[in-house]
């Protein structure tokens, strides 16, 4: 049944309420619902410096390269720290001490499976294990697999770290709806294989960090809640996206985007008050 109009009333003022935080541009949300195909945004497609949630683009373009016989989970990749600018082809690296996951710098000089490295790139965010795979699929045919699949809102331009880039703005970037729309493509198995969707799935079922949207729901919902979701946090964004399965009920696709001062301690207290006034909506409590 699709949400009351009170119900619908009182998401819209309270995400209003949170942008107003933002100086009510720093604040995007978009929404679909499986279960009463609601469809919802609030300046949706306003662009994002993606953070880490471009390392979704990068999974789905992994497996499509998987479908296409290029290589396959098993397959073995050197672990190397070594990386070319987009810029000006000068080599860079990516510091073990701003990167979440130690295992992939630990197995530098060794090789590990590239199942392996997807996994670290999205339950830990592993940049190491991201520049490795973007340098494996390459930066175009990722492009050319997200506008196959009509994702528009989601730009990948570059691997992560190569400050070089970032300085001449060749930035990856994102909007709300276009996350929506790349998690609707893996759950909904347009273009991809449905072992391999199962397996994107199965990765972000493996998160690590909850802070965002699955902090929203009620602690006695979360629990018995799957959630498939991926964060990203720079210096002054913070976001989450990702599906949300609960008991009983079609899984919905939520999307928080936000810009605010640099590591505030708010920032995805934010993102779950938002998750919470959807969660509300949904279920009309």
């Amino acid at each position: 049944m699709a949400p009351t109009a009170s119900a619908f009333s009182a998401l819209t003022a309270r995400v209003d309420e949170i942008a107003q935080e933002l100086g009510g541009e720093g604040l995007a949300v978009s929404l679909y619902d499986y279960g009463t195909g609601l469809q919802w945004s609030q300046r949706g497609d306003r662009w994002f410096h993606s953070a880490s949630t471009i390392k979704v683009a990068v999974m789905l373009a992994l497996f499509g390269a998987i479908d296409a016989g290029r290589f396959t989970l098993d397959s073995r990749l050197h672990v190397r720290n070594r990386f070319i600018s987009l810029v000006d082809g000068t080599p860079f690296r990516v510091a073990a001490g701003r990167d979440a996951d130690k295992e992939v710098h630990a197995s530098i000089g060794k090789t590990m499976r590239i199942g392996d490295l997807a996994r670290h790139m999205i339950i830990t965010s592993s940049n190491l294990a991201t520049n490795l795979l973007v340098d494996l699929i390459k930066v175009d045919q990722a492009q050319e697999m997200l506008a196959r699949h009509g994702i528009r809102g989601v730009e990948l331009a570059r691997g992560v770290e190569d400050d070089k880039a970032f300085e001449a703005n060749f930035n990856n970037r994102v909007t709300a709806n276009g996350l929506v729309a790349l998690f609707r493509v893996i759950y909904e198995r347009r273009g991809v294989l449905p072992e391999s969707a199962r397996e994107m799935l199965d990765i972000l079922f493996e998160q690590q960090f909850r802070s965002g949207i699955p902090a929203g729901l009620p602690s006695g919902v979360r629990s018995e809640a799957r959630i498939a979701n991926k964060t990203g946090e720079i210096s002054m964004a913070a976001h989450d996206a990702g599906l949300v399965f609960l008991a009983d009920r079609k899984p919905y696709v939520l999307a928080v985007l936000t810009e605010s001062e640099a590591n505030s301690d708010k920032r995805m207290d934010r993102i779950a008050r938002v998750s919470t006034a959807v969660y509300k909506c949904l279920t009309d409590e």
